[in-house]
């Protein structure tokens, strides 16, 4: 007998929906199933295609709305930016964890589209493995060979602090950009170590230098440089920024290769005068096994100017703003140098000791000014576990250190320049939380010459000068970010404290 088509057809529909049904229960179960047996990432915010994470970050203050995101989701989580997917990790304790107890995994550098267009070879800053091994080891030698840690590089700053406080004395108590003069005195510490003199103030070419200088550590945070790590064959063709810092870049590689070959053609000593001679003669002895080639000369050497100027010179230029913002923290230091060191010689380290608001005061630019937000990435060798999260081989990782230094919990009032933060019963007093230089295995290696300098021109600074606002000004403590964050441009008035005789050569 025939079944009726209108018996059968409601049968099938049945039939037809509940396999579905059966089949999305299946594939919910299974796909449940799956994520529980893989390892757990850390959480994040939603990501779009193609752009992922890029526009949740504002590039103008990226460490802000980091700090966002660490309050959504806590001290570890992840984002996809600059093309590839990041873990960013805050707090204390999970930032040691990552620069100092598993150091030896994240040691590694990534290296981005950007860097790998402007900056052919490693150098030291990008450079991984046995190749920054030995590159670091004899960095470090030969500063220490040109007196890193000793007294005769505190002399040279003694020294240059001599030009610097007579190049603002000329300014004659009128408001002027200090950004330069401080770029200079800075710079010319590394320059005579790394080229083996130093350059005069007026000097027009080492002025272009520095502002080449400028130009790279702003440009790289521009919109056009960022979406260059995204999509860098498409940018490559097209203007903007990036071309800029390829061609500043570009300025400052051939100055440094100038002066290598400067140095090639007047080498007669058999002793090294400064650290291009010392990489030479090292090249000289043909030794094979090292990972010293010429042709890492020039990113070596560029690393070592870029780091001894950029840093050092960002945190003078916080230091004088804010003790123009705040004038009787300025009279309280200018009050501890006059009794300690007096108008009559230059400070020295050795006086620091006897000094501790003044060494506090320094501390605490540091600390507010927070140049560096958020360290330059590291990329895990091997596979590892950080908090519980799962961080295969490969895993890019961000340390986010305005989480340490504006942390509410270790700074009792984080958000405001207070030299108390660094002093207990009128003494100095050291604070875990507070890692200008970084930690572990890729600490910055001119933190000892980085620390005398501020010290010492800071205080010889305020030994010689009281620094205010121009005359109906009212001065800002806004922020432009680059490759540090940096003060907005502004004017100062330096007036001499005119009671005693200048300190002279």
């Amino acid at each position: 007998m025939q079944l009726p088509l209108g018996n059968v057809l409601p049968s099938l529909q049945t039939l037809v929906l509940f396999s579905a049904i059966l089949l999305i229960l299946a594939s919910y179960v299974q796909r449940r199933r799956r994520r529980r047996q893989q390892p757990k990432y850390p959480p994040g915010p939603l990501r779009l295609p193609i752009f992922a994470n890029v526009f949740q970050i504002d590039i103008k203050k990226p460490h802000i709305s980091i700090q966002e995101y660490v309050r959504k989701y806590g001290n570890i989580f992840s984002m996809k930016l600059l093309g590839t997917p990041t873990i960013i990790v805050s707090g204390l304790p999970l930032i040691k964890e990552v620069l100092v107890n598993q150091g030896h995994v994240f040691v590694d550098r990534p290296r981005l589209p950007l860097q790998s267009y402007s900056c052919k070879i490693n150098g030291l800053f990008l450079s991984n493995g046995q190749e920054w091994k030995d590159l670091r080891r004899f960095t470090i030698m030969t500063l220490k060979n040109f007196g890193l840690g000793k007294k005769t590089l505190e002399l040279r700053i003694q020294e240059e602090a001599i030009y610097f406080i007579e190049a603002i004395r000329e300014e004659k108590g009128k408001p002027f950009n200090p950004h330069f003069h401080i770029n200079n005195a800075v710079s010319n510490i590394i320059c005579s170590v790394t080229f083996g003199n130093r350059f005069e103030y007026h000097d027009s070419k080492f002025q272009e230098l520095l502002k080449s200088l400028n130009q790279v550590s702003v440009l790289q945070t521009s919109w056009e440089c960022q979406f260059f790590n995204i999509f860098p064959r498409i940018m490559k063709c097209l203007p903007g920024a990036h071309k800029k810092l390829f061609r500043e870049f570009q300025k400052l590689e051939s100055f440094v290769a100038h002066m290598i070959k400067q140095h090639k053609e007047d080498q007669n000593s058999e002793e090294a005068q400064d650290f291009i001679d010392a990489y030479l003669k090292e090249l000289s002895k043909g030794n094979i096994s090292s990972n010293l080639k010429e042709n890492n000369l020039v990113s070596c050497t560029l690393d070592l100017f870029f780091a001894g100027t950029e840093s050092t010179s960002t945190t003078l230029r916080w230091a004088l703003l804010y003790m123009a913002f705040y004038p009787e923290i300025q009279g309280k230091i200018q009050a501890e140098i006059d009794r300690v060191v007096g108008q009559s010689r230059q400070p020295t380290m050795a006086d620091r000791e006897n000094m501790p608001y003044t060494n506090a005061a320094v501390h605490e630019v540091q600390r507010m000014g927070n140049i560096i937000p958020l360290n330059p990435p590291r990329v895990a060798t091997v596979d590892t576990t950080v908090a519980g999260y799962h961080m295969p081989k490969g895993t890019k990782v961000v340390t986010n250190m305005t989480s340490l230094h504006r942390d509410p919990k270790e700074w009792a009032t984080p958000e405001t320049f207070n030299p108390e933060h660094f002093l207990e019963n009128g003494e100095f007093k050291k604070r875990e939380s507070f890692l200008p230089f970084s930690a572990g295995k890729r600490v910055c290696l001119g933190e000892q010459l980085a620390r005398a300098e501020l010290f010492i021109f800071f205080t010889c600074l305020l030994q010689r000068f009281t620094f205010q606002a121009p005359p109906d000004t009212q001065l800002s403590l806004d922020f432009r970010a680059g490759l540090t964050i940096s003060p907005a441009p502004y004017k100062i008035c330096a007036l001499p404290r005119e009671t005693q005789p200048k300190v002279g050569l």
